[in-house]
C-alpha cells in the first residue's frame, strides 16, 4: 500500500463550451402587467349573497353594539355629572350631525353619476334614432350640468350661439363635442397620463412586492375619482369604489386587460423590452394597462359618447405618458 499521489487522467473528459451555451431567457418579454391584472380582477371581483349578507348584519351588529355603548355611557355620565354628561351629549350629537352629512354627500354623488349616465343614454338614444328633437334635449342638459363652471362658458356660449343653424341629430351632438367636451377631454387625458406614468415608474423602480400593487391600485381610483369630476360626476367615497368597480369589470368582461402583442409592439417599438430588465417591462405593461382603465374611465365618465371625436389611442396615451421615462429608440 503506498501513500503517494494518484493521478487521474482528464484527456478523454468534455471540455467546456462557454460559446456554445443556450441565451439566457429574456424575462421582460414575458411581461403581463400582474399588479394591473390583479387590481382589475381584484375590483370587477363580485362578492357572493352570502358574504353581502354576512357583511351587511355584522356592520349592523357593530352599529348596534356601538349606539347602545354609546346611549349607556351619556346617560350614565348624565346621572353622575350633569356638565359632563351634557358635554357628551353635545359631542355624539355633533358625530352624528357629520354622519348625517357624509350620507347625504355620498348620495349626492350617486345622484350626479346617475346623471351622467342619463345625459349619455339620451345621446346615444338620439344617435340611433336621428330625432333633432331629442338631440336639442342633450343640449339643454349639457348646458343645465356645466351651467356653474366658469371653465366651460366659452363652450357653452359657442354651443348656444351655433346650435339653432343644426338640423340634424349628429350635427348637433358632434358640435356639442367639439365646442364644450373637447377641452375636458384633453383635462382627462392629462391625468390619464400622470396617472400611467406613475404606476410606471413605480413598477419599475421600486424593488417591493406589494409597492406596485398598491400603487397601481390607488393611482387608478384616483384617476376615475378625478376623470368623473372633470366630466361633472363628482363621486364621494363609495362612489368612487362604485365607479371603479364599473369600470374594471367592464375591462374583464371584454378582456382588455390582455396585454396582446399589438399593444408591446406598438408601445415599444418591437424591441425596447428585450433590451431592458423585467421590472422595467413589467412598468411600461402596467401603464399601458392604466392607460386602457382611463380611457374606459373617459367613456363611462363623459356625459357624450365618442361621436365625432376620436376615441383617445391608448398607445398615443402611452407614448406621451412614458416619453423619457425608459429612454428612446
Amino acid at each position: 500500500m503506498t501513500n503517494g499521489p494518484v493521478l487521474i487522467d482528464l484527456d478523454e473528459t468534455e471540455q467546456a463550451q462557454p460559446d456554445a451555451a443556450p441565451p439566457v431567457p429574456d424575462l421582460a418579454i414575458n411581461a403581463q402587467g400582474a399588479a394591473m391584472q390583479q387590481v382589475a380582477t381584484i375590483a370587477a371581483r363580485k362578492p357572493s349573497r352570502l358574504a353581502r349578507l354576512f357583511w351587511a348584519t355584522t356592520m349592523t351588529l357593530v352599529g348596534f353594539m356601538l349606539s347602545l355603548a354609546a346611549w349607556d355611557y351619556v346617560t350614565g355620565l348624565l346621572a353622575r355629572s350633569p356638565i359632563l354628561g351634557g358635554i357628551a351629549t353635545a359631542l355624539v350629537g355633533a358625530m352624528v350631525l357629520v354622519l348625517a352629512l357624509v350620507t347625504l354627500r355620498e348620495l349626492a354623488a350617486f345622484t350626479r353619476l346617475k346623471r351622467l349616465d342619463a345625459i349619455q343614454r339620451q345621446a346615444n338614444d338620439a344617435l340611433n334614432t336621428g330625432d333633432l328633437n331629442a338631440a336639442r334635449a342633450v343640449v339643454t342638459a349639457l348646458d343645465k350640468l356645466y351651467k356653474a363652471r366658469e371653465d366651460t362658458a366659452w363652450g357653452r356660449s359657442e354651443l348656444q350661439a351655433r346650435s339653432g343653424d343644426v338640423l340634424d341629430a349628429d350635427g348637433l351632438i358632434g358640435l356639442a363635442e367639439n365646442t364644450l367636451l373637447d377641452p375636458l377631454d384633453a383635462r382627462a387625458q392629462r391625468e390619464v397620463e400622470a396617472a400611467a406614468r406613475q404606476v410606471a415608474t413605480v413598477t419599475a423602480i421600486v424593488p417591493l412586492a406589494l409597492a406596485d400593487l398598491f400603487t397601481a391600485l390607488t393611482a387608478n381610483m384616483r384617476m376615475i375619482r378625478r376623470i368623473a369630476e372633470i366630466y361633472g360626476g363628482r363621486a364621494g367615497t363609495l362612489g368612487s369604489w362604485r365607479l371603479t368597480r364599473s369600470v374594471l369589470t367592464h375591462l374583464v368582461a371584454t378582456g382588455a386587460v390582455a396585454v396582446g402583442d399589438d399593444l408591446i409592439g406598438s408601445i415599444a417599438g418591437g424591441g425596447v423590452l428585450s433590451k431592458v430588465s423585467r421590472r422595467f417591462g413589467e412598468g411600461v405593461i402596467n401603464g399601458a394597462l392604466t392607460a386602457r382603465v382611463g380611457v374606459a374611465a373617459m367613456e363611462v365618465c363623459r356625459p357624450l359618447p365618442f361621436h365625432a371625436t376620436s376615441r383617445p389611442s391608448v398607445t398615443a396615451l402611452v407614448r406621451r405618458a412614458l416619453s423619457g421615462l425608459f429612454g428612446k429608440e
